[in-house]
This record gives C-alpha cells, sequence and structure tokens, in this order.
C-alpha cells in the first residue's frame, strides 16, 4: 500500500518492558508493515531520584546519576524489542517525564504520529484505582485513535 493513501502513516509504540508490551510491539510492528507505516517507539521514564525501584516499590537509595543510568539501560533493553522487531522505518526514543500517559500525549503530538498503540494490563479493581491505568490516560487525553492491545494476562 502507498504511503500517501495509508489510513496510519506514523505509529507510536510506547513500551514498559513487560511481556505484554512485547506482544503489543510485535502486533504494532505488523500493522504499519502492512500499511506502510513508520514507528516510533518510546519509553517514558520519570526523572532519576534518590530512590531505586524494582516494580512500583522502593528498595533502596543510589545517586540520581547512578539512578539515571539504571533508567537509561532499561530504557535501551526495552527499546530494542522495537527495534529487533521493526522491519519497517522506526526511530526509538527515551523521555523522561512525571506523568507518563501524558509524556505518551505529548511525543504523539510533536512526532505528528496519526495512531497510538499500545498494551493494557486491563487490571481491574482496586490496583487500578490505586495504581491508575496509563492506557485509560492516554485513551482519555488522545485526539486522535488509541489503539489498545489487550492479551492474556
Amino acid at each position: 500500500m502507498k504511503e500517501e493513501n495509508a489510513m496510519y502513516k506514523h505509529i507510536l509504540v510506547p513500551t514498559d518492558g513487560s511481556p505484554l508490551s512485547r506482544a503489543a510491539i510485535i502486533a504494532a510492528v505488523k500493522l504499519a508493515r502492512s500499511v506502510g507505516a513508520r514507528v516510533t517507539g518510546l519509553f517514558a521514564a520519570p526523572a532519576a531520584t534518590p530512590l531505586v525501584y524494582r516494580g512500583l516499590l522502593p528498595v533502596g537509595y543510589g545517586t540520581p546519576q547512578k539512578n539515571a543510568a539504571l533508567i537509561g539501560k532499561a530504557a535501551g533493553r526495552y527499546l530494542e524489542v522495537i527495534e529487533r522487531a521493526a522491519g519497517v522505518p522506526c526511530e526509538c526514543i527515551h523521555v523522561t517525564g512525571d506523568f507518563p500517559a501524558e509524556t505518551i500525549l505529548e511525543v504523539a503530538a510533536k512526532r505528528k504520529c496519526d495512531l497510538i498503540f499500545m498494551a493494557s494490563h486491563g487490571r481491574r479493581g482496586m490496583r487500578d484505582v490505586l495504581l491508575g491505568s496509563e492506557t485509560q490516560k492516554v485513551l482519555a487525553g488522545a485526539k486522535f485513535p488509541v489503539l489498545v492491545y489487550r492479551g492474556n494476562s
């Protein structure tokens, strides 16, 4: 399909490094390939602080510089999955922001993406209320299509 006639020309694919996110990456790249779109992979992380986190729990302390290096290393691992899967024009970026959903929407707007393709863990109940759902926040704030990939997790 010619790019001028493609439904989507530029797909933003945020990742959090989870297995579900990796499955969404494969599906997003497959869609991009089928419509002749390019992909921007995104890892949005908060700024480094003295706290070291494992998952969502603080587990220790370190210098902000050391923690920034750890975040950068994780971003590289997560974004490498998109680069390896691509087979389409692809750029991957790591952005720092306090609110991941807002960061995703800002990057999509700045990069002129016409689709956000992201995973949702589909959590329900108190865990979702306490942690919030970045996918829900993106859906609420998006001014263009968001494709939500739901896996079996």
